[in-house]
């Protein structure tokens, strides 16, 4: 029986990905940071909120965020953990449907606003379309979330990033997959005047062609993707249900199973 494992895309072992709440004015500014360097964010937006003080307006969301991923953070950022359950459902599904208004393309996403959850509210998530929500619980390693409803960063931003970055990117066991997930408030570097930080972690890992840089959602729905690939028994073969391609490696050899598609996985059943 041949040796099966996912990898990320292209055979990649290692994904990238940036997570900001709160839809503030220096999202412009981290941005365009990011579309620099070939790097993918996930901005958590309270929807009830446009506009106000410091926050981007309604009308410029779908442009500036557009080569990226928005997410559910509630209508008005509540405590949800200590809300009814007729706030909690108002505010996770009208920002969705908001949010969803805006962009014409399904929100799927959420971080808790101010890191505020519970068992009750993960429970009740997947019911109003929410695959996953972010925590501010740093853990300070590289790994894949085993619960995407209580889903764990690597740090924040303030967080010796540039360290966590070298230890990201000295990763050369391609036997795992490593996952380096950074979280913050783009505001911050406009309060601690530390624009240079984000800008040195760009560059320094961005544009790099062993690192996949994604969105969360694309993360969510490629580890989807794999879980939904129907092997034969002896895996000699896999059909791809998906519409999207999965990258395994197979005897150390790469191969993408694009989507809707069966693949012969060994030189023996390419010989039958």
């Amino acid at each position: 029986m041949p040796k099966v494992v996912i990898t990320f895309p292209e055979g990649k072992h290692k994904v990238l990905t940036m997570s900001y709440d709160d839809g503030k004015a220096a999202d412009r500014r981290l941005v365009e940071i990011f579309n620099r360097y070939g790097i993918k964010g996930t901005f958590h937006l309270n929807s009830g909120l446009f506009g106000t003080g410091d926050r981007i307006p309604e009308n410029e969301v779908a442009e500036l965020y557009r080569n990226h991923e928005i997410s559910v953070h509630t209508v008005t950022h509540p405590t949800i953990a200590r809300s009814p359950k007729e706030q909690l459902l108002h505010e996770i599904l009208e920002d969705r449907k908001n949010l969803e208004r805006i962009t014409d393309y399904t929100v799927r996403g959420m971080s808790y606003p101010n890191g505020s959850y519970n068992s009750y509210i993960k429970e009740l998530l997947p019911y109003l379309g929410i695959e996953y929500s972010r925590t501010v619980n740093s853990t300070g390693d590289f790994s894949i979330p085993d619960d995407l409803l209580e889903w764990n960063p690597t740090c924040h931003h303030n967080k010796e990033l540039m360290q966590r970055a070298d230890d990201f990117l000295n990763l050369h066991k391609k036997q795992y997959l490593y996952m380096m997930y950074v979280w913050g408030h783009s505001y911050e570097f406009d309060n601690d005047q530390n624009w240079d930080l984000i800008e040195h972690f760009c560059e320094y890992v961005g544009n790099r062609e062993d690192i996949w840089y994604a969105t969360n959602i694309e993360i969510v729905d490629y580890m989807k993707a794999f879980k939904n690939l129907k092997f034969s028994a002896s895996s000699q073969f896999v059909f791809n249900p998906s519409a999207m391609s999965v990258w395994l490696s197979v005897d150390e050899k790469i191969f993408e199973v694009k989507g809707g598609s069966q693949l012969l996985l060994t030189e023996e059943a390419l010989a039958e």
